[in-house]
């Protein structure tokens, strides 16, 4: 980043552009890379968290065949700017889970290019609280044939926080026989939070299967009604409700990652409650 975005930018038009405007200019771009071999297995575990503004720009790279995990927690306690570019060669395939708190401002970008018979699984969990613009924008590049790229994103926004899913998904004329869905579903525990969506589909190609789709709301009253019938407090089955709302974005993980992860997401959302 080298000028402060404007709303002109349509990635950066829900963002905080005041809480970005007040640290800036940043001259500390902190360049990284990563690489898995053809065949090989790699992780991509990162823990962003500070009280000075992180702004990464991240390169992944992994060759044909091989396999990129990870599990990326962003809680800075003032703001994050992350960008990951990450680049599946053939036959290469990444399951990517975020859990995204933290900070005035919590941003985290995906930019993914797929090659022929890539595959990438994302499962996002994007959570709000008091005054806080959490935010996840993907643009996920089908240049190759035979890629599929699944993208699960759910969100929760309490006080008068902001949570924001920007998505597109590029099909390249190569890129036949591609296969894309993006889901964007938020929760809103207050009338005074807010959340964004705009998933989007640039398709160049003719033998394609690609959908989206984007739900807010409240809790149901009938379910949580059930729950309290059943004797569970209220305050217990809202949270029993929101858990449950959250679960689709951690399929996949092993029981111990899962486990942390909730443990993570219910102390999260007591505080968004």
């Amino acid at each position: 980043m080298n000028a402060l975005p404007t709303r002109k930018d349509e990635a950066w038009r829900w963002s905080n552009l005041k809480a970005l405007a007040a640290v800036w200019p940043h001259a500390d771009v902190r360049l990284r890379s990563q690489s898995v071999a053809a065949g090989q297995h790699g992780r991509l575990d990162e823990t962003v968290s500070g009280d000075a503004w992180i702004n990464d720009d991240v390169t992944v790279t992994v060759g044909a065949g091989g396999r990129l995990d990870g599990i990326i927690r962003q809680s800075a306690a003032t703001m994050a700017t992350m960008l990951y570019r990450i680049t599946l060669e053939a036959g290469a395939a990444a399951h990517i889970v975020i859990l995204n708190h933290g900070g005035e401002l919590g941003r985290i970008a995906l930019d993914v290019t797929l090659h022929h018979g890539a595959d990438f699984h994302l499962g996002a969990v994007l959570i709000g609280t008091g005054e806080q613009t959490i935010e996840l924008v993907t643009t996920v590049r089908h240049v190759g044939p035979a890629a599929t790229s699944r993208q699960i994103v759910r969100a929760v926004a309490g006080g008068t926080a902001t949570t924001s899913y920007l998505g597109q998904v590029a099909v390249a004329r190569a890129g036949q026989k591609t296969d894309a869905s993006q889901s964007f579903k938020a929760l809103l525990l207050n009338r005074g939070a807010t959340a964004n969506a705009k998933p989007e589909l640039e398709i160049f190609a003719d033998d394609v299967k690609c959908a989206h789709g984007a739900a807010i709301g409240e809790i149901d009253p009938q379910a949580l009604f059930y729950l309290t019938s059943r004797g569970i407090p209220p305050a217990g089955a809202r949270a029993l409700l929101t858990r449950a709302f959250l679960s689709d974005a951690l399929e996949g993980l092993d029981d111990t990652a899962t486990e942390t992860l909730n443990a993570d997401i219910t102390a999260l959302l007591e505080q968004a409650a």
